[in-house]
């Protein structure tokens, strides 16, 4: 009897402490929750998030910029106007991939708002919010913004705001973030682009806003000076070094952008478009050979991601947009200055001897995004000095100069191995002489205007970020580009200047969408311009 009274009284106890205890004992650990969660990571997420654009970008603006092109079927969308592989799934990639790179740093924001001394996460949250929205809103015009991102607040049904208003509030939100950074406080722990550097931070939020600010030019004159202006004022980027790029890592899964061209469809038929070629060689521009190189002969070789090609400048030779493989006449092969195929007997592949992108330069699948760099702002400063805003002392044409010898080596932080490439160094030996063939024209504003922007084109190109490539092409309407003819295209004959919205919009959330598209001329097409694109 005894054995059992001690029994009795041992389960009594054990349930009288679950009794009392019953929260604490019952919480799984390896859950997590907001008073434990590090915020810091939701910072690398979304960064992340944001520019790992892969197809989301190779399969629309490469190619409508005309920096890329491919006689690939599956690249139809971007190089003839043509709907193609995952048409629909990809108009909506900006709006899907984009929205969710911003909810994190949302979230991230609610879990560091009233925590003082995270203050410089949360403003950073911000810079990266206005980041991701721009991208969205330039993208397809209005969109959800004062009411986006608030979906644990009840709002999941959000109204479009006018880009003429989300505009004005992306750069109050960016003056005010920038201005509340402290580097007397802690930076991010978490940063894949800066590493926790706040001045760095200061200096992207300022570059950031340059770029916003040039958007501007056509639409609100005043509104640009202004803006451009408070950038400069507050601190821009003044090097290389200060490049927002973000460095991937294929051994965690995580990739980057120019690894989508690592695909074996994609590795043999995509290659730079004969008009960026060509803008290149009538230059003669140092860059050719470190971007640029031809297959060895025969498919076999063309597919052996192992087989460096030859980047000898004489043999490069850009791939025309709007040919295919089909035998019609928009065949490659029926093109007057055709090169002939690569390789003989059954060993032979028709784009062969078209240029490619230099594998080792930019197929590493750990190497970096790059989000925004000096080259991008130096040349923005110089179209700002041209169109008279105070930017400081330095003339356009300095202006100009540092921004063609940054975008060059900028290249070689593609990759370690970038690093040490014989040609890059160089393209960049002869930056000197280059420029000094081909200085700033100043026979007019307009002729000012469109070399600054052609080179832009080219330092976005080359650093594969293809949709500010874009972006800025309709902003400055250089280069001029001829657009495809191809039969059946979506766009009329016309480069796109929008990209529809995403196709679930107009059942979830319908009648914010149908208040959108009534407002866009034209209706929801890839014709109609944005607010900006004038």
């Amino acid at each position: 009897m005894k054995k059992f009274k001690y029994i009795f009284l041992l389960i009594s106890v054990f349930t009288l402490s679950c009794t009392e205890n019953f929260e604490e004992i019952n919480t799984d650990p390896n859950n997590t929750s907001a008073a434990v969660f590090n915020p810091n990571y939701l910072l690398a997420q979304s960064q992340y998030d944001y520019s790992n654009t892969g197809y989301s970008q190779l399969l629309f603006q490469s190619m409508w910029s005309q920096v890329l092109a491919s006689t690939f079927s599956y690249y139809g969308n971007g190089d003839k106007y043509v709907a193609s592989g995952s048409f629909d799934a990809y108009k909506g990639r900006v709006f899907e991939e984009t929205y969710r790179a911003a909810t994190k740093v949302y979230e991230m924001q609610n879990l560091t708002k009233d925590k003082p001394e995270l203050s410089n996460l949360y403003n950073v949250g911000t810079i990266m919010k206005v980041l991701c929205i721009a991208r969205i809103t330039d993208t397809y015009g209005d969109v959800p913004y004062t009411e986006a991102l608030k979906a644990k607040e009840g709002i999941t049904l959000p109204k479009y705001d006018d880009q003429s208003t989300i505009y004005p509030g992306l750069l109050s939100e960016l003056e005010k973030a920038i201005a509340a950074l402290s580097t007397s406080k802690a930076g991010p722990t978490n940063d894949l682009m800066f590493k926790g550097d706040v001045n760095k931070w200061k200096k992207f939020g300022n570059s950031l806003m340059l770029r916003l600010a040039m958007r501007l030019v056509k639409v609100d004159a005043a509104a640009a000076k202004t803006w451009a202006e408070k950038a400069f004022a507050g601190g821009v980027f003044t090097s290389v070094d200060d490049n927002a790029k973000v460095l991937t890592d294929a051994s965690s899964q995580s990739n980057n952008t120019t690894g989508a061209l690592r695909v074996g469809d994609d590795y043999r038929e995509v290659r730079w478009s004969k008009t960026f070629m060509d803008y290149l060689k009538n230059t003669k521009d140092p860059r050719i050979s470190a971007i640029a190189e031809v297959s060895q002969p025969g498919l076999a070789n063309n597919s052996n991601q192992d087989l460096a090609g030859d980047n000898a400048e004489a043999i490069q030779i850009g791939l025309p947009n709007g040919y295919d493989l089909n035998g019609g006449a928009t065949d490659i092969s029926k093109h007057p200055q055709y090169p002939g195929a690569s390789g003989t007997g059954t060993d032979v592949a028709k784009v062969g001897k078209y240029s490619r992108p230099r594998t080792s330069v930019f197929l590493n699948r750990s190497g970096v995004n790059f989000v925004l760099t000096y080259a991008e702002t130096e040349l923005l400063l110089a179209e700002a000095k041209v169109r008279g805003f105070s930017v400081g002392a330095p003339t356009a044409a300095d202006r100009y100069k540092n921004g063609v010898k940054a975008a060059i080596a900028s290249l070689a932080q593609f990759n370690s191995a970038a690093g040490s490439d014989a040609a890059i160094a160089d393209a960049l030996s002869k930056s000197d002489a280059f420029l000094a063939a081909n200085p700033l024209s100043t026979a007019s504003v307009e002729a000012s205007l469109k070399q600054i922007n052609e080179q832009i084109w080219v330092a976005t190109g080359t650093t594969f970020n293809f949709i500010e490539n874009w972006n800025n092409w309709r902003r400055s309407g250089y280069p001029t580009l001829t657009p495809v003819v191809y039969p059946n295209g979506f766009s009329n004959g016309q480069i796109p200047r929008r990209v529809p919205y995403i196709l679930n919009e107009a059942s979830y959330n319908e009648a914010n969408y149908r208040a959108a598209v009534a407002k866009l001329t034209g209706g929801d097409t890839f014709t109609a311009r944005v607010w900006w694109d004038k």
